[in-house]
């Protein structure tokens, strides 16, 4: 005599099926999740997502660097020589045109915070060095001024600027 099903009833066989496929799914979650887990950037990198400085300790005419996500980042805190220089310049006269009021933040004109890497090769550049008294990268000739704009050489734009505010009046927050 043959066994037959009728509709809407669960046999043994269904929750086979059933607890067999949940155990698969589970195992290949179980596969895949180290994969999923190593694309996370490590805590050193979550460490330097943002970087604060206290500006107070660099004295006017002063270049410092600092880290911010493995790169370093030049603090130069500009005398108004340098400042009245790197607004005197036609911007038509630039490779790459940008107002020195466009490079830093207003109201801080003596505070200017660039990525420390030549746009040429990434190389790193040296301060208060080269025709303009900014940047010169000693590499291949690329020479920025002292608002970072590339003004000689084979570097094609200006030295790039980080995102970063004022959390006070002597402190920066980088990233």
């Amino acid at each position: 005599m043959a066994h037959t099903e009728t509709q809407g009833t669960t046999t043994r066989r269904d929750f086979l099926y059933i607890a067999t496929g949940a155990v698969g799914a589970v195992g290949a979650a179980g596969l895949v999740w180290p994969f999923v887990s190593q694309l996370q950037p490590d805590a050193s990198v979550l460490a330097l997502s943002t970087t604060e400085v206290d500006l107070t300790p660099v004295a006017e005419g002063q270049i410092v660097t600092v880290q911010w996500r493995g790169k370093p980042i030049f603090i130069s805190h500009r005398t108004a020589k340098e400042i009245e220089q790197a607004r005197a310049v036609p911007i038509n006269q630039l490779p790459d045109p940008q107002s020195d009021q466009d490079r830093v933040k207003a109201g801080k004109d003596q505070w200017l915070v660039v990525i420390g890497i030549c746009t040429h090769l990434g190389c790193v550049p040296l301060g208060h060095q080269g025709p303009y008294n900014g940047w010169f990268c000693p590499c291949h000739g690329s020479a920025y001024d002292t608002s970072g704009r590339i003004r000689q050489g084979p570097a094609p734009l200006n030295l790039a600027l980080p995102p970063y505010n004022f959390v006070t009046d002597s402190k920066i927050l980088i990233g």
